[in-house]
């Protein structure tokens, strides 16, 4: 099965950037589409970006123009991009096929201070 490894998160100041990273054990485009979630704790789980296969991306309101999602098919791997960030973007992310079940994984911390 292809597992999703998740990794670049940290503290960061607001306004700052960073940038996550989603590696695939196996062939990423052996899923169909490859999403990021953000959970902040007692908070619904949301996908804030999404990757098809076919590179179309789309975003959700609250990040759309400050986060940009890509993928290295040399790398196998799937970014997030994130830049002008706010405190309201504190949550643990992970990344998750769109459309396939795969179990989800530890996800990475992302902290923005005050």
């Amino acid at each position: 099965q292809v597992q999703l490894v998740e990794s670049g998160g940290g503290l960061v100041q607001p306004g700052g950037s960073l940038r996550l990273s989603c590696a695939a054990s196996g062939s990423i485009f052996s899923i169909n589409g490859v999403g990021w979630y953000r959970q902040a704790p007692g908070k619904q789980r949301d996908l804030v970006a999404g990757i098809t296969s076919g590179g179309s991306t789309n975003y959700a309101d609250s990040v759309k123009g400050r986060f940009t999602i890509s993928r290295d098919n040399a790398k196998n791997t799937v970014y997030l991009q994130m830049n002008s960030l706010k405190p309201e973007d504190t949550a643990v992310y992970y990344c998750n096929a769109l459309y396939q079940k795969i179990s989800w994984g530890q996800g990475t911390q992302v902290t923005v201070s005050s």
